[in-house]
């Protein structure tokens, strides 16, 4: 089969599997849902899974995880364990409000939507469609344009569940929110989830979210997550990505951000097979303040690449942007960071930074600075290294008695500490230092701690 006819194949058969349950799809959904539906898959089925001929997937075949035979529902099976089982893994036990999500829907544990003391709503996507109509009215698809990227298109195609989080104006969270997105099925499965974030002007946020497959099979998972920080509103939003080799995740992220507000969208990425995260922010208002960060550590033949497109669309905005990776074996890699300055926005600084570590010969990054600029009074900035360790550094700790395995670990926990420490949640920042140095050292394994031990795909 040639590639453009299994191209074909493919986008035909999940257009045909939408419209064979489209009315199963309405009928189990809010009209929220339910109105962007048929223009999403009109735009997916003009535009396909994107391959490496699309200019923003050039370093990553989208097409081949969807190749597997995909298991697909329109509602939740029902899906039996112990909470308290995720918390012997390696997810980060916090003092948190804890969302659940198992297979893409909110996992009945607790209320579907609960309104805490001081306002904030958190739970289900689905619910808060149904109570809350007005509140995804304001802000659903309103940041995520899925005629311009056919995995969000095909996101909004199927939407019906995920997580939802709203902090009225004025709150400040003190507990952080912690959302644990879990993978469980006796079959191969393909899950999609929507997430809508909202912060109101001056208010404020954590959250966590942590991504976790706890069977052996194959996964895939489309998300779409939207968040809007309004005027002079601030959001810290860390992202584990802690999957087995089995788990392919394409993630979208949609930030808009208004006037003198401030957000930190952070990404570690530990394990998992292949891995797409788009991150897409948008600086709305005159003094927003932008921070994304990523840390991705890769081995065996993991795939990991970070796509980030900064908007400055008003004036006196910031954004940095600092990207790293630590390859291993035959892992690869790949960055394209793009930062926009329209033509009003004068007096922005933007900042950008990928670095990276070759362990080996065989690994392989590819990493692609861009600056798009038409305002004359700014200041940006960007660059991008790949490399081996500093091997100066190496011979001067050495020198002090330090063994050369010690020595290695010394320089890379270094290299990616710089990341770790802009995670604001003190608990979160040590338990990941652990993980990360762990991890480095060869000793953490997805599932040595885990009750259902499938090492098989670790």
């Amino acid at each position: 089969m040639n590639v453009l006819l299994d191209k074909k194949i493919l986008d035909s058969q999940l257009t045909d599997w939408y419209f064979t349950n489209r009315d199963q799809l309405m009928a189990a959904s809010n009209s929220v849902f339910n109105s962007f539906r048929p223009e999403a898959m009109e735009c997916f089925r003009k535009m396909g899974i994107p391959d490496k001929s699309n200019e923003n997937y050039k370093y990553t075949d989208v097409r081949e995880v969807f190749l597997t035979p995909f298991n697909r529902y329109i509602e939740p099976r029902k899906i039996l364990f112990s909470v308290e089982d995720l918390f012997r893994c390696d997810i980060p036990e916090l003092d948190t409000e804890l969302v659940l999500l198992v297979n893409g829907w909110f996992y009945e544990n607790r209320p579907r939507l609960e309104v805490l003391p001081n306002g904030i709503i958190i739970g289900s996507m689905a619910e808060a469609a149904r109570q809350y109509p007005h509140i995804l009215e304001a802000h659903y698809s309103r940041y995520a344009d899925f005629r311009k990227d056919a995995l969000v298109a095909l996101n909004t195609g199927f939407a019906q569940d995920g997580t939802f989080i709203y902090i009225p104006k004025g709150v400040g969270q003190d507990r952080t929110i912690q959302v644990v997105n879990i993978l469980l099925s006796p079959e191969d499965l393909f899950v999609q989830h929507r997430n809508l974030v909202v912060i109101e002007d001056n208010a404020m946020a954590r959250v966590v979210v942590c991504d976790h497959s706890l069977s052996a099979h194959h996964f895939l998972t489309n998300s779409v997550t939207e968040i809007f920080v309004g005027q002079n509103a601030r959001l810290d939003y860390t992202k584990l990505q802690n999957e087995h080799n089995s788990s392919n995740q394409l993630s979208s992220s949609f930030v808009h951000q208004e006037k003198d507000s401030h957000a930190i969208f952070n990404t570690i990425t530990l394990h998992g097979g292949m891995i797409r995260n788009n991150v897409y922010t948008r600086l709305n208002g005159p003094g927003a303040e932008n921070h994304t960060l990523g840390l991705f550590l890769a081995d065996r033949n993991q795939h990991v690449d970070s796509y980030t497109y900064v908007d400055h669309a008003a004036p006196g905005c910031t954004s940095r942007q600092n990207f790293k990776g630590i390859l291993d074996e035959k892992a690869t890699g790949a960055f394209t960071g793009r930062i926009l300055v329209r033509p009003d926005a004068q007096k922005t600084l933007a900042y950008q930074a990928n670095n990276n570590i070759l362990l080996t010969s065989e690994a392989r990054m590819n990493t692609k600075p861009q600056l798009e600029i038409y305002a004359d009074d700014v200041k940006c900035s960007h660059g991008a290294t790949v490399g081996q360790l500093d091997e100066n550094a190496m011979f001067y700790l050495q020198t002090r008695g330090i063994a050369k395995r010690e020595a290695r670990l010394l320089l890379m926990g270094a290299f990616g500490h710089e990341i770790l420490k802009q995670v604001p949640v003190e608990p979160l920042r040590d338990r990941l230092n652990d993980l990360v140095d762990k991890r480095l050292k060869g000793e953490l394994s997805r599932c040595n701690s885990c009750p259902l031990q499938c090492q098989e795909t670790c």
